[in-house]
């Protein structure tokens, strides 16, 4: 009886309110057209994460998969509660801070990308953090998501007091004027926005060797295969450790449920399922955190493995870090 009168007085109260909101007022009411701010802070040891994404992008799977056929890949997206006309492919990178520097692991599109990214920015200032702050921009390889965010198309450089540094083998390789020259038209462009982003400071660049720190905490680790020096990064503070997989497995729907699927978008087919397979087995048998450039947001879990396979288990989120 009480919640029957509780109910009525609801309505006479919602009847006596309605004609104080007008039809203008209901016709304006804002309409929400994106998500929030997307920033995520963790904590490996004493160093502290914070993941930034930089939007998604959405291809079409024919093509996508190269030793599998199209009926298996669209599965492989069903199997995980995905769409099966497309894949949608996240950007995200990090930012540490580590031994007193603020360092960034890739940064992004910029300005560069599709239409659907450029949003690393924003997420980057409503996070705290400020560009001209940046000390050092560690790249895991040379591909535009990646290096686009550290200098704009009109040439200026967003982290204008920033150390870039960059694996000596991914250098050498798209630095390569010979390279350039042979590379296939649908390659020149990639040669082209390297130049376009790094050539202008080409003089300071700091060019690494795996297995050698590069910040604080962070050491470099043989990843090729999805281009010629990919490098994946080891983050070790006290009992706290993740293994940053950059583009190693790209979207884990797909490549960590699927380590042997070779990708349009990896250069050497062979020796990145090799590389892909050893850093899981890795991470699984560590127990390691991993972090992802391609996985939906905020793109770090655990990696199991299954039988002969993996699948990725995402963080348990926490309100505070």
């Amino acid at each position: 009886m009480i919640l029957n009168r509780r109910l009525a007085l609801g309505a006479t109260l919602a009847a006596t309110a309605a004609p104080f909101i007008s039809s203008t007022q209901a016709q304006q009411a804002p309409v929400p057209v994106g998500q929030v701010t997307s920033y995520y802070r963790y904590r490996v040891g004493d160093i502290e994460v914070t993941a930034v994404n930089d939007g998604t992008f959405s291809r079409p799977l024919d093509g996508l998969i190269s030793n599998a056929p199209l009926p298996e890949v669209k599965k492989a997206l069903i199997d995980a509660f995905l769409p099966d006309d497309k894949l949608t492919i996240p950007f995200t990178s990090l930012v540490l801070r580590t031994g007193g520097k603020l360092v960034l692991i890739d940064a992004g599109n910029g300005n560069n990308g599709p239409a659907t990214t450029g949003a690393w920015m924003r997420n980057f200032r409503a996070a705290g953090f400020d560009p001209a702050e940046v000390d050092q921009v560690v790249f895991s390889h040379f591909h535009s998501d990646h290096i686009s965010g550290s200098r704009l198309k009109d040439g200026t450089a967003v982290f204008p007091r920033a150390e870039l540094a960059v694996p000596a083998a991914e250098w050498a390789f798209w630095m390569d004027d010979a390279r350039m020259a042979a590379a296939s038209e649908a390659m020149k462009g990639a040669f082209a926005n390297v130049r376009r982003v790094l050539g202008p400071v080409a003089g300071t660049v700091k060019r690494f060797e795996w297995d050698r720190e590069v910040a604080p905490g962070v050491t470099a680790i043989n990843a090729v295969g999805h281009t010629p020096g990919h490098t994946a990064f080891a983050i070790t503070s006290g009992a706290g450790r993740m293994l940053v997989l950059s583009d190693t497995a790209n979207h884990p729907a797909l490549f960590v449920r699927n380590p042997d699927w070779s990708g349009v978008f990896d250069m050497d087919g062979d020796q990145a399922r090799s590389t892909r397979r050893r850093l899981l087995d890795m991470a699984a048998a560590d127990r390691m955190q991993v972090a992802f450039y391609h996985a939906p947001f905020p793109a770090t879990g655990f990696i199991a493995r299954e039988g002969n396979t993996f699948r990725m288990v995402p963080v348990d989120w926490q309100p505070a870090i």
